[in-house]
């Protein structure tokens, strides 16, 4: 954006009431019911506009103190070759329109979209991992950065899950929710017909994760963090392998457990 529309936009008249109806439409979207209601989640944070706009993904409102403009003119720029609708906002209206304690400037609104996914049953996977039933946001997050840092092909995500495009989600994931291929489905029996081993993990197992031969095409089960997978869901497994813990260890996080088994697979890949 060039300095004079910088300079305009930093001059223009600010938001300064949190009544206003653009700040109560952001304040609505923390909530899950009015993001699906609305079609609509929020993006917070500049990094997460970074991302946005490096895969040229549609947003909507965004909002922005004088502050911010003066230090990204750049990605000022790129938001209005997007053709978002921008708002000036004082950083107190700006604070009330986010979900983080400490927000650094600017938050936008974008459009919900599903990804648009050939059919399960003639998908090739290579590496996969599907979730259910994972109730953590941050859980979330960081298994999507992780599957996109291991060249994880597709990610499913059951319906009864926490929402995809939660706040926390997004900001855990670090961007990396624009790249990933992310799928919302209502169980995990389609993957049945999938020409892949399902790989869950049990303490049970007869043999330590390591063990099996991940260079195949491959999907990882993963449960709940309390619970786990539910019966249906390890029916379909497979193969079940173990993750070796020290005495007195019950389990791992669900995101570390996805993250060991996504690098064995890389791990044996590469050596193979």
């Amino acid at each position: 954006m060039s300095h004079s529309k910088v300079w305009m936009l930093e001059n223009s008249a600010a938001i300064t009431s949190t009544k206003n109806p653009l700040a109560k439409q952001f304040r609505q979207l923390h909530q899950a019911k009015e993001r699906r209601r609305q079609n609509t989640f929020l993006l917070e944070g500049t990094h997460l506009l970074q991302e946005a706009c490096a895969v040229g993904y549609p947003l909507l409102q965004v909002a922005v103190t004088a502050a911010w403009c003066r230090h990204h003119g750049e990605l000022l720029g790129q938001l209005q070759r997007l053709e978002a609708d921008i708002h000036l906002v004082s950083p107190d209206v700006l604070g009330s329109m986010c979900t983080t304690v400490s927000p650094d400037g600017v938050v936008a609104t974008a459009q919900r979209i599903q990804p648009v996914m050939p059919d399960t049953a003639s998908t090739a996977v290579s590496l996969g991992v599907a979730l259910e039933r994972l109730q953590d946001p941050g859980n979330l997050g960081t298994v999507i950065r992780t599957a996109a840092a291991a060249d994880c092909d597709r990610i499913w995500l059951t319906a009864d899950s926490v929402d995809a495009d939660h706040p926390k989600v997004l900001r855990a994931s670090a961007g990396q929710w624009f790249r990933t291929s992310l799928q919302t489905v209502s169980s995990l029996e389609p993957l049945g017909s999938l020409d892949v081993q399902l790989v869950a993990t049990t303490p049970t197992a007869s043999i330590d994760y390591w063990e099996l031969d991940l260079c195949r095409p491959t999907v990882f089960l993963m449960g709940n963090e309390g619970a786990g997978l539910s019966g249906p869901a390890l029916e379909l497994a497979t193969h079940r392998v173990k993750i070796p813990l020290a005495a007195g260890v019950e389990s791992l996080n669900v995101a570390i457990a996805t993250a060991l088994l996504l690098y064995e697979a890389k791990r044996q890949r590469r050596a193979g």
